[in-house]
């Protein structure tokens, strides 16, 4: 219940705050640009440094980095509530990242320690059923408490919501939270891999980011994506020759830790890919209002937090990668049929779908963070539970920026071969407008759908490997 409070605590954070985006523009009265920041800080400090989060915790003791990350978090909500101006809610969203990473980086490595293997299945279900909950209501209850504005505080109550929840869990982690046991050997820090592979990430992340808006070919996205290979090449030459790297790439000897970590990645990435194309295609191609869109994608994140707890206890008896598998298959069986969705499809039958798609990656999502962590020695759950968490992080950036940029891409090339080369020009018939969106629209999805079949190939194929690699890393 302790790691719940905080579980939910990050999650909600995470979508809350897109509610509030467009109030805040107006309220500080600032460019669009700016604005997205808000919620870009947040991202990148989270994904850049969970692998960090993790490896400290290592070093220093899961439940104290644990109880760090609720102080830091509480602290955060409440600087962003009282942010006078938008620069000053950057640096809020920046702290209050940095205790949602040390909460997320330990939440799942505490679990991992506190229950017997037979019953680890279930906990993390329990948990990620929770997280799912907590994003599902999170636009609903921003709006809720911007347009209730309880004590006159406007869109700040969002925030502020955080800091009694923060507190209770602050002293529940101190008080029930099981002590970390005595390190035995003192590892040094990582500073130089630390601080590359931060400087490489964050790079990539904002070529991503801008890419669409500046243009693939400017000066400055190939300045980003030139610095990320500078970073990323000096950061793999000191992680092999540094004693106790931040970054152990002996996990990555594990089968059923590079496995589930690349097939936790696509999950997230074909997740978030559709929850973000879909508002466009639902409202701009089926004309659906924007409450009614919103309405219809709830049964993915609904679905997931009905599913996961009972996948993560069959996958207790049964296995994970039969529940992993099974999951991809599904989920690519969801995106398959939203191939053939059509400019006018019927309600019900995409409401049936999504929910598909929740019921498969409920099913995999628990027992692949299962398998993750069960395959991996007790000293190294820290470090294990920050790079799940860093990828599954980076795929949701990366479904969303990559997917957008592979739609933009098909339908500006489309629009060229019927003669219009501006898009935004407003010269462009509409009719050939919606031919071209659905061009692209329907390769990113066939896209989505691949990628959910090579997951559920790479989980199936983990059965029986975890013992073995296993012992061959203890071995060494």
């Amino acid at each position: 219940m302790t790691v719940l409070i905080g579980a939910a605590m990050s999650a909600l954070d995470v979508s809350i705050e897109n509610i509030a985006l467009p109030t805040l523009k107006k309220y500080y009265d600032i460019p669009l640009s700016l604005d997205e920041w808000v919620a870009m800080a947040y991202m990148l400090t989270l994904t850049i440094f969970l692998p960090l989060f993790g490896r400290l915790a290592d070093m220093f003791g899961r439940t104290r980095m644990y109880n760090l990350g609720f102080i830091i978090f509480t602290i955060g909500s409440a600087l962003c509530g009282v942010a006078p101006n938008i620069e000053f809610m950057i640096i809020a969203r920046i702290t209050q990242a940095i205790g949602g990473g040390l909460l997320q980086a330990n939440s799942i490595a505490i679990i991992t320690q506190s229950f017997p293997k037979n019953e680890l299945g279930k906990a993390i279900g329990i948990q990620g059923a929770v997280q799912a909950i907590a994003m599902a209501i999170g636009p609903f209850l921003g709006g809720l408490l911007i347009k209730l504005n309880l004590f006159d505080t406007h869109w700040r109550s969002i925030f502020y919501v955080n800091v009694p929840i923060g507190i209770i869990g602050t002293f529940a982690a101190l008080l029930i939270l099981p002590k970390d046991k005595k390190i035995k050997v003192k590892e040094k820090m990582d500073y130089a891999g630390s601080a590359t592979f931060a400087a490489a990430l964050l790079f990539l992340v904002l070529a991503l980011n801008e890419g669409r808006k500046l243009g693939w070919e400017s000066d400055t996205i190939l300045t980003y994506l030139s610095l990320f290979i500078i970073f990323f090449g000096i950061f793999i030459t000191v992680e092999l020759k540094f004693e106790y790297p931040m970054m152990d790439f002996k996990l990555y000897k594990i089968y059923d830790f590079t496995a589930g970590n690349i097939t936790g990645f696509f999950s997230y990435y074909v997740m978030f890919g559709i929850l973000f194309l879909m508002p466009f295609y639902l409202e701009n191609v089926a004309k659906f209002s924007a409450f009614t869109a919103g309405a219809m994608l709830t049964p993915i994140p609904i679905t997931m937090s009905l599913v996961a707890p009972l996948a993560g206890m069959l996958s207790d008896k049964y296995g994970s990668a039969l529940m992993t598998s099974a999951g991809m298959f599904i989920s690519a069986i969801a995106s398959f049929c939203l191939i053939f969705s059509g400019m006018n499809p019927h309600a019900g039958v995409l409401i049936a779908e999504f929910a598909l798609l929740g019921l498969g990656m409920g099913l995999f999502t628990p027992p692949n963070n299962s398998s993750v962590m069960g395959c991996v020695p007790e000293e190294r759950l820290g470090s294990a539970g920050g790079i799940l968490n860093m990828m599954r992080a980076s795929g949701r950036v990366f479904g969303i920026d990559l997917s957008g940029l592979i739609l933009t891409s098909l339908t500006a090339a489309y629009l060229s071969s019927k003669g219009f080369k501006h898009i935004n020009t407003g010269s462009v018939p509409y009719q050939i407008k919606e031919n071209g969106f659905m061009h692209g629209f329907i390769i990113v999805i066939i896209s989505f759908t691949v990628l959910n079949f090579i997951s559920a190939i790479l989980s199936i194929t983990k059965k029986g490997r975890t013992k073995m690699a296993k012992e061959h890393f203890l071995s060494e």
